[in-house]
């Protein structure tokens, strides 16, 4: 069992979900782990010190200025000696607090005197979960390292129907197994771009896109908790790097190809980014003024290198090439098309109409793997970190003998 041995620091905090904390306990030392819990005011609200303790066998942590508690296990002690620690549930407040970095109670001290694995499970309304400030703390946190197990969709305690339900405890478990397991891509060196490229047309003013850079980051951040080696190659954007991966920063689809080649040979290659197809032919060395004289402005532009096919069709060629192609129409029979013309292995194909997919939380994909209907996998709409998830469970799979 890969649990077997292993101390997780489990932190319950406020909301209804609280309640699922003592099958959370039970599985996990079913599994065979030994659980120390920390609970905070608002998760005592719905559960007991008493339940968690008679189930964890083990005394429940509640008060950082305990002096018994303190003199016993200090909370620099609780955050050491665990081998992973887990918030589950984690309320939008508690994980707003993990990402300003406050310590004012025991688990929010505990969390930031962590030098080890944490993973939050979000449990929230659905509302509160999509809010901008919720995800912005999550993706903060997902940058510093953080694994997000969650939410999971389906029927709320407040009667709404949406993303925010606690992850079951029974896959909580399957996860923290999953963590400890043997990394499969352990000994795999891997290639992801990212994010968008900016084409100069003078020193001031460049062409670009949409894209924020969410995917690629997940899937690299995906690829490197499976154990692979990743070099992130990534365009301008605003996303601190994740953890665990080397970064090469560019701004051109020329820098792009330049960057993504001198990491090669790779054993994996997943290109993300959203590269311009187009640059000015002539960037003006100079701020274009305007004329007062002139309502239009003239510009040439020329093909931008075809970073995916160039890789695809290179020598050494990455042994698995895995392209995305954003489409407004045509989804499955476009993503063939460009699969064959450019000579990958998999296509992840999403509709961008609109522009709804950058910079949003989620995505909604299509993984075409060959020219056949059973070739043709469409996935639920499901957090960028969720399909990076997936997509990297895919790979290992291509990848095992």
């Amino acid at each position: 069992m890969a649990l077997a041995g292993k101390q997780i620091l489990l932190i319950v905090s406020g909301g209804i979900a609280a309640y699922k904390a003592a099958v959370l306990v039970r599985r996990l030392k079913d599994a065979g782990a030994t659980v120390v819990p920390i609970l905070t005011k608002g998760g005592a609200q719905f559960i007991t010190p008493l339940t968690l303790a008679g189930l964890a066998e083990h005394p429940v942590y509640e008060d950082l200025f305990s002096l018994k508690d303190e003199s016993e296990m200090g909370h620099i002690r609780l955050a050491r000696e665990a081998d992973l620690i887990l918030v589950a549930p984690a309320s939008a407040d508690l994980i707003g607090r993990m990402a300003a970095g406050l310590a004012d109670d025991l688990a929010s001290t505990t969390l930031l005197a962590a030098d080890g694995p944490v993973a939050i499970a979000p449990s929230m309304n659905p509302v509160m979960w999509a809010n901008p400030a919720t995800q912005a703390n999550v993706h903060a946190l997902m940058a510093r390292g953080v694994h997000v197990w969650g939410p999971a969709d389906g029927d709320m305690a407040c009667g709404e129907i949406g993303s925010g339900r606690l992850t079951e405890p029974e896959d909580l478990v399957a996860l923290a197994e999953a963590f400890f397991a043997p990394k499969p891509l352990a000994g795999k060196r891997a290639l992801v771009t990212s994010g968008p490229t900016h084409e100069p047309v003078d020193p001031v003013r460049v062409m670009a896109n949409r894209s924020s850079g969410q995917q690629g980051q997940a899937v690299a951040a995906a690829l490197a908790a499976a154990g692979a080696d990743v070099t992130l190659v990534t365009g301008p954007v605003a996303l601190p790097p994740p953890v665990g991966v080397h970064v090469q920063r560019v701004e051109t689809a020329d820098d792009m190809l330049a960057a993504a080649q001198a990491t090669l040979p790779a054993d994996i290659a997943v290109f993300a980014a959203a590269v311009a197809d187009w640059k000015p032919k002539d960037a003006a060395p100079e701020k274009l003024k305007k004329q007062a004289d002139h309502d239009e402005l003239e510009l040439r532009f020329v093909k931008n290198p075809d970073i995916l096919a160039t890789i695809a069709q290179g020598d050494p060629r990455p042994g698995l090439v895995v392209g995305f192609a954003a489409e407004t129409e045509n989804l499955v029979d476009n993503a063939r098309a460009k699969r064959q013309k450019k000579q990958v292995d998999w296509i992840l194909a999403n509709d961008v109409s609109g522009g709804a997919v950058f910079g949003a939380a989620n995505n909604a994909v299509t993984l075409v793997t060959g020219d056949g209907a059973d070739a043709v996998d469409t996935w639920p709409e499901l957090s960028k970190s969720q399909v990076a998830a997936r997509l990297v469970a895919r790979i290992v799979e291509a990848l095992e003998p």
